[in-house]
């Protein structure tokens, strides 16, 4: 599900749990990315309300994911995505 996000798009942990074939809840999916494999795009998973979750884990990992996303042209507005724009709905 992760890696169909969309360039330039984000999904909430919960929407990804909700859209696998045995819907998950958000918690668990959070689990799993914090073990995502390489190359998976695990930086365009955020909070519902659009904020960096990674930020309570490890802050050099937050500041990895906003490099991530504002490369693909994803707006943060006071630390948060702004769902509104590039949300991803499956």
């Amino acid at each position: 599900m992760v890696a169909s996000i969309p360039y330039g798009k984000v999904a909430s942990y919960g929407e990804v749990g909700r859209a696998l074939s045995t819907p998950s809840s958000g918690y668990m999916v959070g689990r799993w990315m914090a073990q995502s494999p390489s190359g998976l795009p695990w930086w365009r998973v955020v909070g519902k309300s659009g904020e960096l979750r990674t930020a309570q884990r490890d802050p050099q990992l937050a500041e990895i994911q906003r490099h991530h996303l504002s490369a693909e042209g994803v707006c943060l507005m006071d630390g948060r995505v702004d769902m509104s724009s590039h949300a991803h709905l499956w």
